[in-house]
């Protein structure tokens, strides 16, 4: 019985191992297509959903509305700058990154919910809210 329980444990292990890495990779894809403001390259990367958040005026959009709506933003805000300042897991255990976007002389503060569903990682929530 106990092995059982062993083996059981160390699949539950090994399958939150592989979300997390899976999760960090999402997150390094997401940080590089923001470092260079392509809208397009981010939208692979989102839910078939998407809660935006730009300049305090939250939107749920379709990940196609949201690839205009962030290319608009890009457009009008080209970047400078964009690393990841911070990422780790709600107490509910799910995944988020905070960054920091650099534009001409603004700071915008990021913040990404990610959705992991099965194997695969998605933002569900972006906000880009001046510092």
């Amino acid at each position: 019985m106990k092995k059982k329980y062993l083996t059981a444990f160390l699949f539950w292990i090994a399958l939150v191992v592989a979300s997390s890495a899976q999760t960090n990779a999402v997150i390094e894809q997401v940080r590089e297509a923001i470092k260079t403001g392509s809208a397009k390259e981010l939208a692979k990367h989102l839910n078939t959903t998407v809660d935006v958040t730009l300049d305090g005026k939250p939107n749920t959009y379709s990940k196609a509305q949201a690839e205009f709506v962030l290319r608009d933003f890009f457009k009008a805000n080209p970047p400078n700058e964009f690393s990841i300042i911070h990422q780790g897991s709600s107490k509910g255990g799910q995944p988020f990154a905070i960054g920091q976007y650099k534009t001409g002389n603004t700071t915008y503060r990021v913040w990404m919910k990610i959705r992991v569903s099965g194997n695969q990682s998605f933002v569900q929530e972006i906000s880009f809210v001046k510092e």
